[in-house]
């Protein structure tokens, strides 16, 4: 127990440093079950919880005078209707976890924060009731430029724009459950040392966990154990919108033991991201390609990961605008469709594995795919390719590769190819067969092709 003795002792020269606490403040005294040690009660500072009252002019007071004295506050379970709240410096807030619930009033946002030293929140919940956000703010929580932001054990609901947004941001956010949001659960912006681990992320309209930037550069984030589920595309598009996990633009980022369930489009999708890691994750039953790095990549590691369900496997392409070097392998990729959320682009939907340039797939296993099991370049684009040691069962063509003049050079060997309808590997110019299977025939006639000791039943 917390008592006035232990309180004034512990927050030694809070006067002197602004602090001057209400007539109140023995009711604080009591305060047991304190989420940060020497928290003051909000109570003290004229917060009632339950109250039907807008209190977001006690609350924003309570923030600057704890900022001021740089002290924590408690805020004890109930309901808080409060509105356009902008913290301070300084903010360390808790709750009771699951009890203690911040409830936006609607007309703007609900906090909102810009060079920030140090935001903790513990034990929160922020419901935005589903209400309108004003224009100036990008989420329901929106923090710009904080130099250290420690959130822990919150739940965000029902915000009408993202659920947490980040611009220039450190530190971590860790243990909460974002849900229903309009846009994204998590947009971070331009982070640096920011870590996202052991969240969920569940039916937001636009996206679930977004790591972007506005021009190519090292970020850093990691994205590590957490659980992403039911992600929309409300917006439409193909592919801009409704991912589990989205990088865009962000260089050194690493993704690994996630688990992403039912999005409309992809469950790990990085565009323009190099130097990544996509390890260990499930990706289960996506809408378009389970795991995509895309345009202008360089160096991505994809890597014992488990697809069930999409309409594409793995993809590390667009060559043409630069994609290239990368390593896929240790992956599981299963049941895939020809079915995805638009007309796709030829060669369509149905590929477990597509790579193209400076790129090694092995020891992948690859069951029922439609199109292609691994399907190597794409017309003229692809270039030192090898494709080794995999598994690939019940696929129209097990390993499909480019043959059109002038690209680089691929290898096949040792790899596995059971029921193969159209040929275990087959050479095309663009979507037209031109070769019989080359695992029988042999690649003599194509200088660019080393085809051997592939096992074809």
């Amino acid at each position: 127990m917390l008592n006035r003795r232990d309180l004034l002792s512990g927050t030694a020269g809070l006067a002197a440093g602004g602090l001057v606490l209400p007539a109140s403040a023995d009711a604080a005294a009591t305060t047991e079950a304190n989420s940060m040690p020497g928290a003051i009660d909000a109570t003290t500072f004229g917060l009632h919880p339950g109250s039907h009252d807008d209190q977001s002019r006690a609350f924003a007071n309570l923030l600057r005078t704890a900022s001021d004295s740089d002290v924590a506050v408690f805020m004890p379970p109930g309901v808080y209707l409060v509105s356009n709240i902008t913290l301070p410096r300084r903010v360390r807030l808790s709750g009771v976890p699951g009890a203690t619930r911040i409830v936006y009033g609607g007309d703007g946002h609900l906090l909102l924060a810009d060079e920030a030293e140090k935001i903790e929140l513990t034990g929160l919940v922020f419901d935005g009731a589903n209400r309108w956000i004003g224009d100036h703010a990008q989420g329901l929580l929106d923090f710009r430029r904080v130099d250290e932001i420690a959130m822990d054990n919150c739940r965000i609901v029902g915000s009408g724009k993202n659920g947490l947004a980040l611009q220039h941001v450190s530190g971590r956010v860790e243990r909460c459950t974002i849900s229903g949001a309009a846009e994204a659960g998590i947009y971070s912006v331009e982070a640096g040392r920011l870590r996202i681990s052991a969240n969920t992320v569940l039916d937001c309209g636009n996206g679930g966990i977004l790591v972007h930037r506005w021009e190519i550069g090292e970020d850093g984030t990691l994205v590590m154990g957490n659980r992403v589920e039911r992600i929309l595309a409300r917006n439409g598009g193909t592919g801009q919108f409704g991912n589990g996990i989205n990088t865009y633009r962000a260089d050194n980022v690493v993704i690994a033991n996630n688990s992403v369930l039912d999005c409309a489009f992809s469950a790990i999708r990085t565009n323009s991201s190099s130097n990544l890691q996509i390890v260990g994750n499930q990706a289960m039953r996506s809408g378009e390609t389970a795991i995509y790095a895309e345009f202008a990549y360089e160096g991505a590691v994809i890597n014992a990961n488990i697809v069930d369900g999409a309409a594409n496997g793995i993809s590390m392409v667009n060559f043409n605008e630069g994609g290239r070097m990368g390593v896929c392998s240790g992956n599981i990729v299963r049941n895939l469709s020809t079915q995805g959320p638009y007309t796709a682009d030829p060669p369509g939907f149905g590929v477990g594995i597509a790579v193209e340039a400076d790129c090694a797939a092995s020891g992948n296993v690859i069951e029922n795919a439609p199109l292609f099991g691994i399907n190597i370049g794409w017309g003229e684009f692809m270039r030192n390719v090898v494709a080794t040691g995999n598994v690939i069962r019940k696929a129209r063509t097990g390993i499909g590769v480019t043959v059109v003049a002038g690209v680089g050079p691929a290898i096949i060997t040792d790899n596995m190819i059971d029921g193969a309808e159209r040929g275990a590997i087959v050479g095309f110019e663009w979507t037209r067969q031109v070769t019989g299977d080359l695992a029988a025939e042999g690649s003599d006639a194509y200088r660019h092709l080393t085809v051997e000791r592939n096992r074809v039943s």
